[in-house]
């Protein structure tokens, strides 16, 4: 890959994270919920799941969605599961004084894989990759180098888009700390994890 190449997929990429969808959404409900290091580690888990699907599209994989369609509905149902879950924990919460429940045990560990499956139970992630690759390299020729940067690559700008998102809603979250107040962004961000689990089991594999 040419340097313009590797530019032209950074600025793309971008653009395409930058734009608010599910995954974004959710995490900033989580920042929202439980702060920004709870965000942060749910960011971690997207992006594992965008390297994992730039992955297959590099080595060929593109028929990973249907060969695997039931493994994938299950993941998606289960994302959507616990972002309902958490949805209602979220509500219960709102107005106590006290830290919300899903703050208390939400370890990076849950807020990782969350993440992560929220990204793989959408296949037409890979969509995207599969789209853009093939303007910029011929998979057939592709080096390790270009491999190992287009994964640093990824990872960054995914990172760069995702981190103020999550550090607002953190900010916000410390910010707002008035009970009547606190009830509105509970409430607010139980009803985005709400949308995002019923989008998450809507929409077409």
């Amino acid at each position: 890959m040419t340097l313009t190449g590797f530019l032209t997929y950074a600025l793309a990429l971008g653009v395409a994270a930058a734009v608010p969808g599910p995954g974004v959404v959710a995490l900033v409900a989580r920042a929202l919920s439980s702060g920004f290091g709870a965000a942060m580690a749910f960011s971690a888990g997207l992006i594992l799941g965008d390297l994992t699907y730039l992955a297959a599209a590099i080595f060929g994989l593109s028929l990973i969605a249907e060969a695997f369609g039931a493994v994938f509905a299950v993941i998606r149902y289960g994302a959507a599961l616990y972002l309902a879950s958490l949805a209602f924990r979220l509500w219960r919460a709102a107005g106590t004084a006290v830290r919300i429940a899903g703050e208390a045990r939400d370890r990076p560990l849950t807020s990782f894989v969350a993440g992560l499956t929220i990204t793989l139970g959408n296949p037409k992630t890979i969509v995207f990759y599969l789209a853009i690759l093939p303007t910029l390299v011929d998979l057939r020729r592709v080096t390790a180098a270009d491999v190992v940067a287009l994964i640093l690559i990824t990872a960054a700008i995914l990172l760069a888009v995702m981190t103020p998102y999550a550090a607002l809603a953190a900010r916000a979250r410390e910010t707002l700390r008035r009970p009547a107040i606190r009830v509105r962004l509970n409430r607010g961000a139980a009803a985005i994890m709400a949308s995002a689990a019923v989008w998450t089991v809507l929409r077409r594999a």
